[in-house]
């Protein structure tokens, strides 16, 4: 019920005034905000999905940048793998033409000359760096310098030359999400890259009376492994070839040693993370050590890098050696080759994946910018006509309330 009293109308049209007034104002910063939704109980339901859409473009449009920044890297690295392969198939042209039997030693001494300059190019090609100054081939160790060169004397060379080249990296790999809980590993590791042979790595010591005495945990290839106590030298080799690392781990028959063996062209590295089971199997030195030089002394170690095969074939064209030209130093540089084939052809799959993961985040982009349009963008049509009736509204409200209290105070001066 409603009480009738002599300030019924004025308190009536005061409050349809303020109310009028209240929905004009509500249009008015829609069509300055050019959104539909000013406040959260405007419209709840669609204010929850706004701010999910808001949130997955967010994603998305992060998604599509770590896609193309990859594709960048992934570019840029193929470049210098495809001058290092040209390098590589100008090196081969000159060892088959070195193997040949023809030539003296003088001119093997000159075309020596050529192979240790294209060896100084594909070592320069190695310690590329991009546009952010972060070495293309180091792994994620990327402010240092990939690869580091040893210089000494060589027989049949007057000036030092380069004798070794150390990676200076890391072989961990960069995992970046690309979509949602969907990652692209970046693998820039140069002992990959740049490696020519499966390494194999034979331990010395004795392993058959071996146990571990502790739980300990090893590092294979970048894969941690987990040692029981009590675990014997067969239960390490299951482990590892159960391991997701590309080794494959053997007891030789001999020597009853741990042998280990990488399942394609990369150099292996191995270490202790906790305790010192591969310290007692011989194959690693102390803890303090780091790979990839932490190998014990008795340890011997097969398959070399790109590098070394090079360094091999111009030390054979000085001393003259044509017989391992064309025997164990082509072989090695085929491999060399192959291994870098591979490489090139893996960084070209990973670009392609790359960017169709930025062509499809765009699109998914451009549905989601749709739809917070249709959850939260203003319809101007409908925002404009319904100010232009509230404001109708209002000055009708006016002009009658004019017309109900239309007293002043002359009316009283008659």
């Amino acid at each position: 019920m409603r009480r009738i009293s002599s300030q019924m109308n004025n308190m009536d049209t005061q409050s349809n005034l303020r109310l009028q007034e209240s929905r004009l104002n509500r249009v008015n910063n829609q069509i300055g905000s050019q959104q539909k939704i000013q406040q959260l109980r405007d419209d709840p339901l669609a204010a929850g999905h706004l701010v999910r859409y808001q949130s997955y473009l967010t994603r998305v449009n992060t998604f599509e940048k770590n896609a193309l920044t990859l594709s960048d890297q992934f570019s840029l690295r193929e470049g210098y793998m495809n001058d290092s392969l040209d390098i590589m198939q100008r090196i081969r042209e000159l060892a088959v033409t070195g193997a040949n039997g023809i030539y003296t030693k003088d001119d093997m001494k000159n075309m020596a000359t050529e192979v240790d300059e294209l060896l100084k190019a594909l070592v320069q090609n190695a310690n590329a760096v991009g546009a952010d100054g972060n070495a293309l081939f180091a792994g994620t160790n990327t402010k240092t310098t990939a690869f580091d060169i040893e210089l000494g004397n060589v027989e049949g060379s007057g000036i030092p030359l380069i004798q070794n080249v150390r990676y200076n990296g890391n072989i961990d790999v960069n995992k970046v999400e690309i979509d949602e809980n969907k990652y692209l590993s970046d693998d820039n590791v140069g002992v990959r890259t740049f490696w020519a042979e499966n390494q194999q790595l034979f331990g010395a010591r004795d392993a058959s009376a071996w146990q571990a005495s502790s739980d300990d945990v090893i590092s294979i290839d970048g894969v941690e492994i987990q040692i029981s106590q009590g675990d014997n030298i067969y239960a390490v080799v299951s482990k590892i070839n159960n391991s997701e690392a590309a080794v494959k781990a053997s007891v030789d028959p001999i020597r009853k040693g741990l042998n280990l063996s990488t399942t394609d062209a990369r150099q292996l590295w191995v270490k202790d993370v906790k305790g010192s089971a591969l310290f007692e199997l011989g194959i690693v030195k102390d803890a303090s050590q780091k790979p990839p030089y932490n190998l014990g002394d008795g340890v011997r170690v097969s398959g070399g890098s790109m590098f070394d095969a090079v360094i091999a074939f111009r030390n054979a064209l000085l001393a003259g050696d044509q017989e391992s030209i064309g025997g164990r130093v082509l072989g090695s540089l085929d491999m060399g080759l192959n291994s870098l084939v591979t490489s090139i052809a893996k960084s070209g799959a990973m670009y392609e994946r790359a960017q169709l993961n930025a062509v499809r985040s765009s699109k998914v982009a451009l549905d989601t910018t749709q739809m917070i349009s249709r959850e939260g963008d203003l319809d101007f049509t409908k925002a404009i006509t319904d100010m232009k009736m509230l404001d109708y509204t209002n000055q009708a409200t006016l002009s009658n309330a004019g017309k109900m209290f239309n007293s002043t105070l002359l009316n009283y001066m008659r």
